[in-house]
């Protein structure tokens, strides 16, 4: 799937967003979303001061691209490691 110029980095840190999966199940009516998996991300970084905060629940949160829509959104997550499993694409993250 083709993702227009610009579009595939994470507007957050600059860093190229990965292709991953989006899990069997889900909701979400698109087979892929494009996601930073960068550490050093300040909205994934951020988020877990954010989580505790206003849900007193030790979890962050990565920006995610729709590819198909081309709207931007966040999946939740619960460690560094968390959803890795279901990149499909390696890169710089």
């Amino acid at each position: 799937m083709a993702v227009a110029v610009g579009k595939n980095v994470c507007p957050h840190c600059g860093s190229r967003l990965q292709k991953w999966r989006v899990p069997s199940g889900a909701t979400w009516n698109t087979e892929f979303f494009l996601v930073c998996f960068s550490d050093q991300c300040p909205y994934y970084r951020n988020g877990w001061t954010w989580m505790k905060a206003q849900f007193n629940q030790h979890a962050s949160y990565r920006y995610v691209l729709n590819p198909t829509t081309g709207v931007g959104s966040m999946i939740p997550v619960w460690s560094d490691d968390a959803t890795r499993e279901l990149i499909v694409e390696a890169g710089d993250g």
